[in-house]
């Protein structure tokens, strides 16, 4: 540990941005480097930045940026003022509520939407818009107001919010312990030749890329967490195929990395490769339908159909189906006019 002991506000006025536990298998790597594969939109002169200022701490020491990395390193990031995301402010955005009553509401998510403030995203978030509207919504483990789960960025569908403290435990226990009902639908890569199938295979942070989540088997299976999702064939569209997508585990990005893990990384997925062409001809017209297609859908496309649970007070399980938006649907369209006009290979 480099001897650094830089001029600190008090410690009570600090605040914890980021907390990292370095993976057993990691390679010694200044930290400026690693932290910039862990942190969105970091730059390296900002982490540089952070440690010249004593920000940067491992196992609660302050180290500087020249600092290398060890297994199991506790690294916290901290500054004076408190993070972006825990300083929550109303705002006035539409949202599109499905279902609503005492205990929750059921809202159908844009694409592009995020659905909490975090780094790059402070404003605008699904949450932004909640607490506009609801005052003293439940906080969840992870001081989020009303949130019992979430679903990423560019991917639609539905989301349930508590709005009680006895909501939020009772469908939280219910996701945790597997009994809520979550369906998603997916245009992937390639032609899937089993009508059904179940993806097993914990899931953890890439070891090289810390935006992605990766599967990790057998010896490895220890550094993720157990994900099962069962798929089934909806249609086969040439290069293409469309997919339902149930999940047992709700790991972050699950559909996204038990489909590439097999196979099939889904349409226009550009986090995790599906922005290329991954199946088809080498034919110039061939080349322009699928830019063509991504133009319709400039997200991956994933959406969250399907979502049942118990209901918190009256124990009655209710169920709520939304239709596939427009974006996804157009590119579906698209793929069914060039398999049915096209010789595929």
């Amino acid at each position: 540990m480099d001897d650094y002991t830089p001029q600190l506000p008090d410690e009570d006025s600090l605040y914890e941005h980021h907390a990292f536990i370095v993976d057993k298998g990691q390679a010694p790597l200044r930290i400026d480097k690693y932290l910039m594969n862990f942190v969105e939109n970091a730059t390296r002169n900002k982490i540089q930045a952070a440690a010249k200022n004593g920000s940067i701490f491992v196992n609660n020491q302050a180290v500087k940026s020249s600092y290398k990395v060890k297994p199991l390193d506790s690294i916290r990031v901290l500054f004076t003022h408190p993070p972006h995301e825990n300083l929550l402010v109303g705002e006035d955005i539409p949202i599109d509520v499905i279902y609503e009553d005492d205990e929750l509401l059921v809202v159908n998510k844009p694409a592009g939407m995020v659905v909490h403030p975090g780094h790059g995203n402070y404003s605008g978030t699904l949450i932004n818009a909640l607490i506009y509207r609801f005052d003293n919504l439940p906080n969840n483990s992870s001081e989020r107001p009303g949130l019992v789960h979430r679903i990423d960025k560019d991917t639609s569908g539905l989301l349930v919010v508590a709005k009680t403290e006895k909501a939020m435990a009772d469908l939280s226990l219910q996701f945790a312990e597997k009994t809520s009902e979550r369906e998603y639908v997916a245009i992937v890569w390639g032609h899937i030749e089993a009508d059904e199938g179940t993806v097993e295979g914990n899931i953890g942070r890439h070891p090289k890329n810390r935006l992605q989540n990766t599967v990790f088997l057998d010896d490895e299976a220890d550094k993720g967490k157990p994900a099962v999702t069962h798929y089934k064939v909806l249609e086969r569209l040439g290069y293409v195929t469309l997919v339902s997508c149930k999940l047992e585990t709700g790991r972050t990005h699950q559909i996204r990395v038990h489909m590439k893990h097999i196979g099939h990384t889904l349409f226009n997925d550009e986090r995790y490769g599906g922005e290329r062409i991954l199946k088809g001809t080498t034919f110039t017209k061939y080349k322009q339908f699928v830019e063509n297609c991504f133009k319709v859908l400039p997200r991956q496309a994933l959406h969250a159909k399907t979502l049942g649970f118990k209901h918190p007070k009256t124990g009655e399980f209710m169920r709520f189906d939304t239709p596939i938006p427009d974006d996804m649907q157009q590119c579906i369209e698209k793929w069914k006019a060039y398999t049915k006009n096209q010789e595929l290979d």
